[in-house]
């Protein structure tokens, strides 16, 4: 295996159902072998989804949304290829023959795995302008910013009532 000077995503398959145990057994042996370093993140991505049972009744629910498979972010050397394909429950890396292959950049962006950091443009009290969506045009007063969940909260005025709105960072820009 060639040395990766630096951390890259992979996808590991595992048996079905077995997607939290090599999650939580990789990071014990993260943790026993001090291997932070070489292996730093690895996820089960969820999500929440609201489901509605037999008799109506509403409930959220987490589940994975990529089934039989774990995300890893490491440096790719022979032991940790090694260390994470002989995890219990694990059958290998995705990629030809189970040789890993690193997520591109853009499917790490469209998987959602890692959201890069940025900067916001404006804060709270400031005014800005909607420029997608069904509020384009609208203009508001910032009054929350979610930058975990990059959602920002707006006051806007429509038909003279002042309405409370949420739209993704993005949807907004700085008039201020």
């Amino acid at each position: 295996m060639p040395e990766s000077e630096e951390a890259r995503w992979y996808v590991v398959h595992t048996y079905s159902g077995y997607e939290g145990k090599v999650a939580s057994s990789l990071k014990q042996l993260v943790d026993n072998r001090k291997m932070h370093d070489l292996i730093q993140e690895i996820r089960v991505p969820t999500e929440k989804v609201t489901e509605v049972t037999e008799d109506q009744k509403t409930r959220e629910v987490e589940r994975k949304v990529f089934p039989g498979y774990v995300l890893i972010k490491m440096v790719l050397t022979d032991d940790t290829w090694y260390d994470v394909r002989n995890i219990r429950g694990c059958t290998g890396f995705v990629g030809p023959e189970s040789k890993p292959i690193p997520l591109t950049d853009e499917e790490v962006a469209r998987m959602g795995v890692e959201i890069s950091s940025y900067e916001i443009p404006y804060n709270v009290g400031d005014s800005v302008k909607v420029v997608q969506g069904p509020m384009e045009g609208f203009v508001g007063v910032v009054t929350d910013i979610d930058t975990e969940n990059r959602k920002v909260k707006l006051i806007v005025s429509m038909f003279g009532k002042e309405t409370p709105v949420e739209l993704d960072i993005d949807k907004v820009v700085d008039i201020s």
